[in-house]
């Protein structure tokens, strides 16, 4: 049984995430001294972890971009800061997803049920390459130039995703389905975050102009 470590100070918001949690087959743990987040969750291995952004002594963004520093673990941020730079910010610290509140239990369940998914699947093939970009999909890594860089989750399934589609575009209706399962539930923003993200994280290896938008398209390599 998946267990979701629960990031959120509010006790009846908790305690309502952690009944929705059970109800669809969940175990659930969460931290009780908010000054060592990232150690209790360590600690607990979770399998994927809900965070809030407002908490007691610290942020949430600072705790997602420690987390995402010790460990590829899924992170969706649950949060009532739903401004457009809590978002952006959120997806650049490491987030793989954003969700606001109020919520939609049925929404939540089926983004953390894609997301788990994702992190659970094999790759059919263990290493992708094209025009000197090579992904190993086994160890989350790119390399080019002699060099490597660690890929979130979200980074290697858009770089896979596009290196298996060169030379074609790629719609942003595909790259968000293959994300997060369906596009019905994404704002498109979130997309292009983690395209922007991806470039940024591609620069660490001398990799420039890599990923070409096409305007009203999508995206090719």
């Amino acid at each position: 049984m998946p267990l979701i470590y629960i990031v959120e100070d509010d006790e009846p918001i908790r305690t309502e995430l952690a009944q929705v949690l059970a109800r669809n087959g969940y175990e659930t743990a969460w931290c009780a001294d908010f000054g060592a987040v990232v150690d209790d969750i360590a600690a607990a291995d979770p399998d994927l972890v809900l965070l809030d952004l407002t908490l007691p002594g610290t942020d949430g963004q600072f705790v997602c971009r420690e987390l995402r520093e010790r460990s590829q673990v899924p992170i969706i941020v649950l949060t009532s800061r739903v401004t457009e730079i809590d978002e952006v910010m959120s997806m650049t610290m490491g987030a793989d997803d954003f969700v606001p509140k109020p919520y939609s239990s049925r929404v939540l369940v089926a983004r953390i049920q894609a997301l788990l998914r994702r992190a659970s699947a094999a790759p059919e093939r263990s290493v992708v390459a094209h025009n000197g970009v090579e992904v190993d999909l086994a160890r989350s890594v790119a390399s080019a130039n002699g060099r490597q860089v660690e890929l979130t989750k979200n980074e290697m399934r858009i770089l896979a995703l596009l290196i298996n589609h060169a030379g074609t575009i790629v719609s942003r209706e595909a790259i968000m389905r293959d994300l997060w399962d369906s596009d019905a539930f994404v704002d498109d923003n979130t997309l292009t975050v983690n395209i922007n993200r991806l470039r940024n994280t591609l620069e660490k290896i001398g990799v420039t102009g890599y990923l070409s938008t096409h305007r009203g398209r999508g995206y090719s390599v």
